[in-house]
């Protein structure tokens, strides 16, 4: 059986950090970071706001992580071992999909804006917090691409705005988290909603 799970949210809401936990507790789990299929810094528009558009869906290779996303569906196992999952016992004596459960975990910010990527989430998650405290977390956090001054103002935050909205309107499927809660609740609650599902799928 296969289940997929989106994990989205705002920058720095705690995403990674839940998805991390789940990697480890869940079985034959495997995940598509968003973070990870973002274009060049060449290839980033700069904006009216007179910032680079990175908090945008162009600036993601959506159709290459869609085609990650449907590497796992052809085939759950070829893809958790090339990404170094250690599968059950079950599933690697199975060696097909037809045992077991196998778990693919989405994450990013703009999971839920992307029509073709909408369809395929079994649970849908959504974790968000409040302007103040995303400025503080985000001001902490080191990227690769620092971020320019005002960018979160200007940029960040207005664009989380539009995408909450269109993302709303878009699917009407997803379980918002509140950030402001300890990850220990977090994951919980979002533990036991999936384990709900599985064994309400079985």
């Amino acid at each position: 059986m296969k289940f997929i799970i989106g994990i989205g949210g705002v920058t720095n809401g705690g995403k990674t950090t839940l998805t991390n936990r789940l990697l480890k507790t869940l079985p034959n789990c495997c995940v598509v970071h968003q973070d990870d299929f973002f274009k060049k810094p060449d290839q980033i528009e700069v904006g009216e706001d007179g910032f680079r558009q990175w908090d945008v869906i162009t600036a993601l290779d959506m159709e290459a992580m869609i085609n990650t996303v449907k590497g796992w569906q052809e085939n759950p196992i070829k893809f958790a071992r090339s990404h170094g999952v250690s599968l059950s016992p079950e599933a690697e004596e199975a060696g097909s999909e037809e045992k077991g459960i196998h778990i693919l975990i989405v994450e990013g910010f703009l999971i839920y804006n992307y029509k073709p990527l909408i369809d395929v989430y079994d649970k849908c998650f959504y974790i968000s917090i409040p302007y103040e405290e995303c400025k503080r977390r985000r001001s902490t956090r080191t990227y690769t691409v620092p971020d320019p001054a005002g960018l979160f103002d200007g940029h960040v935050w207005p664009m989380y705005l539009k995408h909450r909205k269109e993302m709303e309107d878009n699917c009407d499927r997803i379980e918002y988290l509140d950030g402001m809660t300890s990850k220990e609740e977090i994951y919980n609650k979002v533990y036991e909603t999936i384990n709900n599902s599985l064994l309400n799928s079985l």
